[in-house]
């Protein structure tokens, strides 16, 4: 499937920045974060009321306008001021054609590293664009939207509230009160440091055989299956972790001869869940990664579901209770930071396996409707390095859950019979 770059323009804000905002303090735990934009992809079937060409004009205009209160993603990001540079730069838009159905993509009938060229490609520096919109158009009509933004100014939940507002303002076409207005003062709450407060980004391992990407779906059934094994009663996202996290632990168990001490490291949004009084539409980075331990063992051992279905919900509880505890944003980053140095010491002594999961469950990523309907899907795309991601299919009840292992463990964990008799490959 070819897919060939048409155009590529930046889109400013509709009206400049007045001078008093050019200037935006990054918060502390925007620097704890690696230097790489985050995907998101929309997929749409063909509009009857509008062909692609108009449907671009309305994008371009509605992410113009949208720009005026999210005016910080049209600037730049100046890492050794911990700032970001408000001067209307711009996103970088891109046009492309699709040599194919959409519906070759929908039905698993191309290989998942096509995702890839859906998306743009971002090299970080001090001009690179903190945000890129490529529109991808199919031979059928269809429409895939990709978002790609850093990082280092945004999490999941904030680069999923410009995602909806800008799709609100291109079906209302213009800005109404529908649209959620962004607050920029995180920063207050958490202010930024200089090189010697030795905060650092935690970095996914990298192997040196080649990593492979693959889409399993856990439906709505399979889920209801996987609770029912447990004595908990576990939310979707914790149970269908823990199941992949079995299938992990039994790979390296297979791989080593002998049970390993294993560690998930799996993002929680921390909005409304401090002491901080921080407003739900403050945009940044708002989150806090839970550490949930299997002890591992000298031998060979079976490990259950059940026992680390209990480990990630007690992980999970008392992380959050403790990020309710701190009275200040120093003291809550500051435990952010001891606990991302004590995973990174045990990884790079070589005594534990390690995972990275995040999800994008109940997101709104399926209510963005630009004026042609809700997407019939929504994806990520191949990752660089191993970790899990998971969101919602679209009918809520299941998971996708976006697997990146190396070549060599995802030989096994594409074998194991759980995997298998829960999950389907697509």
């Amino acid at each position: 499937m070819k897919v060939e770059i048409l155009s590529k323009k930046l889109i400013k804000p509709a009206t400049p920045t007045p001078p008093h905002l050019r200037s935006l303090k990054v918060s502390s735990i925007d620097q704890l974060q690696p230097p790489i934009h985050g995907a998101f992809i929309l997929y749409y079937h063909a509009s009857n009321g509008n062909d692609n060409g108009e449907r671009s004009k309305r994008l371009e205009k509605s992410l113009s306008e949208i720009l005026t209160l999210y005016y910080p993603i049209a600037g730049r990001y100046i890492k050794d001021k911990q700032m970001i540079d408000c001067n209307d730069e711009g996103v970088e838009y891109i046009e492309a054609q699709v040599g194919g159905l959409l519906a070759q993509l929908l039905e698993g009938e191309v290989k998942v590293e096509v995702l890839n060229y859906l998306v743009p490609y971002a090299m970080p520096s001090a001009t690179t664009p903190l945000a890129f919109v490529q529109v991808n158009k199919f031979e059928c009509g269809g429409l895939a939207i990709s978002l790609l933004i850093s990082h280092n100014i945004v999490d999941g939940i904030a680069a999923c509230m410009f995602l909806n507002a800008w799709s609100n303002a291109c079906k209302a076409s213009g800005i109404n009160n529908e649209i959620v207005r962004p607050t920029f003062d995180i920063a207050s709450y958490f202010p930024p440091k200089d090189n010697n407060y030795n905060i650092t980004a935690m970095k996914p391992k990298r192997h040196g055989a080649p990593i492979i990407t693959k889409r399993f779906v856990i439906n709505g059934a399979a889920i209801s299956n996987l609770k029912a094994i447990t004595k908990h009663q576990p939310s979707r996202v914790v149970v269908v972790t823990a199941f992949l996290w079995k299938i992990l632990i039994d790979v390296a168990q297979a791989r080593h001869g002998h049970s390993r001490t294993s560690i998930i490291c799996h993002s929680l949004s921390l909005r409304g869940k401090t002491a901080l009084p921080i407003p739900d539409n403050s945009f940044g980075n708002l989150y806090m990664v839970a550490n949930a331990r299997f002890g591992g063992g000298d031998g060979e051992r079976k490990v259950k579901l059940n026992e680390l279905v209990g480990s990630l919900n007690d992980t999970i509880r008392k992380t959050l209770a403790d990020c309710m505890k701190p009275k200040n944003g120093d003291d809550l980053v500051s435990m952010m930071i001891d606990s991302m140095r004590e995973v990174q010491e045990e990884v790079e002594r070589g005594e534990v396996d390690s995972y990275t999961f995040s999800s994008w469950c109940r997101f709104p990523l399926y209510e963005a409707d630009f004026g042609w309907g809700k997407p019939i899907w929504v994806s990520s795309k191949p990752k660089p390095v191993e970790m899990v991601s998971m969101n919602d299919t679209k009918d809520g009840d299941g998971i996708e859950a976006w697997v990146s292992l190396n070549e060599n463990n995802m030989l096994l964990f594409l074998n194991h019979p759980e995997l298998k008799a829960f999950s389907s490959q697509i």
